[in-house]
């Protein structure tokens, strides 16, 4: 080795030796790294660790033990859940002498009875981490086992124990596991849990398991209109019951839903699991996917998916070829499954996720055992009635032709301007027929649910549906090349057809009215200023020459007897109830959005031009330069937030007192 590489001083080591090797013991990993377990630490975590004490006694009603479930929220942050099963062993853990088995499984990463599959034949629970980490990431914890008609209790903080477990008292009418804990506020900041978040996950899983009964209840203060503070949950029918409800009045392709359960083949004696199965699909509006694997949710699907879609498209594909329909053979999985109201549920041991939050089940022998137990019911819901399977396919069979047709035009040549503005309008337009009639709309929807009430309750020949997703760029704080980057702001321009900024030019619109549709919330209000805010700086002879509007969408329907009336907001709702129906008894009836009025309400009071009410979107004399109005755009939605906190201060006094009590 040569002199300038090594001149014989040896390389410092600083201070990396033995003592710089920590060691973690007991839950002290979980507290330091809780992403690892739950995910994070923001809300989703923070409510990952109410799924995780609830999957536990799920598994102890899934494993035919337990009848009924208590979930309780309380003041202060604090959550119990209680279930009448065999309650968690008390006796002395024989790997650890001086320990119950209770404080084992509380304080002790990997412990649990799921592994063997002798006390669970299935469960959600796998790791024996889920119970421990909610243990470590609380400040207090307590848990209650009623069992062999004795009371025990023992408490906990942050992971540590706080004394040995108690004998309370006898319990002879009483039995089963209570955990109660308040999240730690040094890991999950002042985050709290959501009632209606709660509330959706508890009745969740009433329909996953129909034997089972879900008490809810939350302190007074925490209940609302769309949370009660006690309810019960039982549905015999399952995930029928589900979709009946989320299907509601919606009319759907088939009029009897595709559903139906059965359990996999058994193995060396014992059974693999069962798998249950609802599914419909609504003419008019999209719909929804929910998978669950051993009654956890697995949002971003997975191999039971994969084995679903099988199943689906398989069969029609079949069935296609019964009834000599040829083109059938080129049926994808997207075809059947876009736009329908999906549930499963599927039941299988030691089954394989892709993390420790469960979001895809990753256990290949899933797909295999769904698709064959699903598929020979899709067949016979098919043929059992032929005008339903003929109605079935006919439906996807015009997905596919839209698909395809789609695909041809995106590979033809495009020779002229006018053809390729005609061909390249985006995909999830939903276009008027009357193209050359003065009077074409073009509503802006937020959302794949208010897209599909408003191509349900439009006039075919003269409006134009354009779904949006989410909130738009806000281009007012937005780079040139992210605004060109943006897929959504360019949809919009491709359908409008008149370009952007200086080639923007009114008269190649494509529609005498563009009518920005959102929710009659603040989240809608929202998105329709990031519109407004787009028109007024990438197209503004659109909005110059009047063609830009605001729709004004109910937020209540009251009704007294047979009488019924919208209201657009507050103010209005308080003056139809002292003039129209003053001193009647007043059924009041919130939209929480577009996509939840049936089409005939939408209809009605937002789209039909005999009885609707718009606003013109215009602009100041000023306009002509642009000068005062983007100075205001600035302030408001520039990319300094010091300016619309000035604002705000300069113009506080302006606001109504009445509307900020309101």
């Amino acid at each position: 080795m040569s002199e300038d590489l090594f001149d014989g001083t040896p390389a410092s080591s600083g201070d990396y030796d033995s003592s710089s090797i920590e060691v973690l013991e007991g839950l002290e990993p979980v507290r330091r790294r809780p992403g690892m377990y739950i995910g994070g630490t923001d809300d989703r975590a923070l409510h990952h660790l109410a799924a995780e004490v609830l999957d536990n006694a799920m598994d102890e009603a899934v494993a035919g033990h337990a009848s009924r479930i208590e979930v309780r929220l309380e003041e202060g942050n604090r959550l119990s859940i209680s279930d009448n099963g065999r309650g968690i062993p008390v006796d002395e853990h024989p790997k650890f002498p001086g320990k119950s088995t209770l404080e084992v499984i509380l304080s002790t990463l990997h412990s649990g009875g799921k592994f063997s599959g002798k006390a669970y034949a299935t469960s959600g629970g796998l790791h024996g981490v889920g119970v421990s980490v909610v243990n470590a990431l609380s400040s207090h914890t307590r848990v209650e086992v009623a069992r062999d008609k004795q009371l025990y209790a023992q408490e906990f903080s942050k992971g540590q124990t706080l004394g040995p477990i108690e004998t309370v008292g006898s319990a002879p009418n009483r039995r089963g596991t209570t955990v109660a804990f308040t999240p730690d506020t040094e890991i999950f900041g002042d985050r709290a849990f959501k009632p209606h978040r709660l509330f959706k996950l508890a009745r969740s899983k009433a329909y996953l398991f129909a034997g089972v009964e879900i008490r809810w209840k939350c302190a007074e203060s925490l209940a609302s209109e769309d949370v009660p503070a006690e309810a019960v949950f039982k549905f015999p029918g399952g995930l029928a019951d589900h979709l009946a409800e989320q299907i509601g009045g919606r009319e759907c392709v088939t009029a009897q839903a595709f559903t139906g359960n059965q359990d996999f083949p058994e193995t060396d004696g014992s059974s693999q699991g069962r798998v249950e199965w609802a599914i419909a699909w609504p003419l008019f509006s999209d719909g929804s996917t929910s998978w669950y694997c051993n009654t956890v949710p697995t949002p971003d699907g997975g191999t039971h998916e994969q084995g679903l879609r099988g199943a689906l498209t398989k069969g029609l594909r079949a069935f296609g070829e019964l009834t000599g329909t040829k083109k059938a053979k080129d049926i994808t999985a997207d075809d059947v499954m876009t736009g329908c109201e999906v549930m499963l549920s599927v039941f299988i041991r030691d089954p394989q996720f892709q993390s420790q939050t469960k979001d895809r089940l990753t256990s290949p022998e899933a797909a295999r055992l769904v698709e064959n137990a699903v598929r020979d019911h899709f067949d016979h819901f098919l043929t059992d009635n032929m005008d339903r399977g003929n109605a079935l396919l006919g439906e996807v069979m015009e997905r596919m032709d839209e698909r395809l047709r789609r695909k041809q035009e995106r590979e033809i040549k495009r020779k002229t301007v006018t053809n390729a503005k005609k061909l390249r309008l985006p995909g999830k337009l939903t276009d008027c027929s009357g193209e050359g009639d003065a009077e074409t709309e073009l509503f802006i929807v937020e959302g794949d649910s208010a897209g599909g009430s408003a191509k349900q309750a439009r006039n075919r020949k003269t409006q134009a549906i354009l779904p949006i997703r989410g909130k738009i760029l806000n281009v007012a704080s937005a780079t040139a090349d992210k605004i060109r980057a943006n897929s959504e702001i360019a949809d919009l321009a491709l359908a409008l057809g008149c370009g952007t900024r200086k080639e923007c030019d009114a008269e190649n619109l494509r529609y005498d009215r563009v009518i920005i549709m959102t929710d009659a919330d603040v989240d809608g209000a929202h998105i329709a200023t990031l519109l407004m805010t787009f028109f007024f700086q990438e197209m503004p002879d659109l909005v110059r020459k009047g063609h830009l509007f605001l729709a004004q969408p109910p937020l209540y329907r009251l009704t007294a007897g047979k009488e019924s009336r919208y209201a657009r907001d507050d103010a209005h709702r308080a003056e139809l109830e002292a003039t129209v129906f003053k001193g009647k008894k007043v059924e009041v009836g919130r939209f929480k959005g577009l996509g939840e009025m049936n089409p005939q309400q939408l209809r009605e009071t937002t789209m039909n031009p005999d009885t609707r009410s718009l606003i013109r979107i215009t602009l100041p004399a000023e306009f002509e330069d642009r000068a005062s109005v983007k100075v205001l755009v600035d302030q408001l939605m520039g990319r300094n937030p010091e300016h619309r906190f000035n604002f705000i201060q300069n113009h506080a006094s302006d606001v109504d007192r009445e509307m900020i009590d309101a």
